[in-house]
């Protein structure tokens, strides 16, 4: 006899009552891919300094013209809503307190990998090329580089290229802004 397994998906709004319930702390560390509530990582120091280098260096190179959030959601959909490591958004006036920033509203998104390389690039990655982040920067702390990817499609980025620490890369967003300010890979890795 074969026994079917069913499982049940939840939406963003009931993963947020679940919140509001109890069932889920703010010290619970998890969101909400495809449904599904999935448990993040621990964040270890070498993968926080990842992330406050790429904040700062960020930040700098912005100002004004973008917004850098850390470990913040993004609303991919009414079923998925990761909170990425990084993300640089367009600028809005109330800095997105009416509500979640969505695909459209993101510039670049990043992704610090520690002990979450195999799952951010399975799982993640292809959920942000299908909708449709034009750019993601998966920052290796392993082998100290970063893939950056662009040119997002339903079955994924169309272009991936890998950066060393001796090498240096500009986010997309700045080029499209006519802004050529070379980020040194080594600066982005602790």
């Amino acid at each position: 006899m074969v026994t079917e397994v069913l499982t049940r998906r939840f939406t963003v709004n009931e993963y947020y009552l679940m919140a509001q319930a109890g069932i889920l702390t703010e010290d619970d560390r998890v969101e909400l891919i495809e449904g599904e509530i999935v448990e993040m990582a621990p964040i270890g120091s070498r993968h926080a300094a990842g992330v406050d280098l790429a904040n700062r260096l960020l930040g700098r190179l912005f100002g004004d013209l973008a917004i850098v959030r850390v470990q913040s959601p993004v609303r991919l959909n009414d079923r998925s809503e990761p909170q990425p490591d990084l993300t640089l958004l367009r600028p809005r006036p109330d800095f997105y307190a009416s509500g979640h920033p969505g695909p459209e509203d993101v510039l670049l998104l990043v992704e610090v990998m520690e002990s979450s390389a195999d799952y951010d690039r399975r799982v993640k990655l292809p959920l942000y090329a299908r909708y449709g982040i034009p750019e993601v920067w998966l920052e290796d702390l392993e082998s100290r580089s970063i893939e950056a990817c662009w040119q997002p499609s339903p079955e994924g980025y169309r272009a991936v290229r890998r950066f060393s620490s001796g090498d240096s890369l500009s986010p997309q967003a700045l080029l499209k802004l006519g802004v050529i300010l070379p980020l040194a890979v080594a600066d982005l890795l602790p």
